[in-house]
């Protein structure tokens, strides 16, 4: 899981204000597009990317302004990631098409859980049902 990690800390650092302005244009198809993920082997991965879609709305339109830019940005390049049809594992291959979008997605809230949790918390959510696991 260091790959992955050092992975999603490289590309977060590439996320500009400008990108994060672009990216919240698009969370509203993005988050449709999310549901319709059928990844039977990575159950919690719709409801991952949807709370990470919540928090970068909630973050760039200054309804939440609590959260490290380091976070956010981490969730930006998690959306755009899991958005991608071609990665490292193309979507189109049948059982392990979201493996690294999951992967990905699971980076994002291990090395945030703190900033993640309170963001949870200030909304009402319970952070032990935004599991972090596959």
């Amino acid at each position: 899981m260091a790959e992955i990690a050092d992975y999603v800390n490289r590309g977060a650092t590439q996320v500009t204000p400008a990108m994060v302005d672009s990216i919240l244009r698009k969370l509203p198809l993005w988050k449709a597009e999310f549901t319709q993920i059928n990844a039977p082997h990575f159950p919690h991965l719709v409801s991952q990317l949807e709370f990470l879609a919540d928090v970068v709305e909630d973050t760039a339109e200054g309804a939440y302004k609590e959260l490290p830019y380091v976070t956010l940005a981490a969730a930006v390049f998690a959306l755009v990631y899991a958005h991608k049809k071609v990665d490292l594992i193309p979507d189109s291959f049948a059982t392990m098409g979201r493996a690294d979008d999951s992967s990905v997605v699971r980076a994002v809230l291990i090395q945030h859980e703190k900033a993640l949790a309170r963001y949870a918390g200030a909304q009402g959510l319970d952070w032990a049902r935004i599991t972090s696991k596959p």
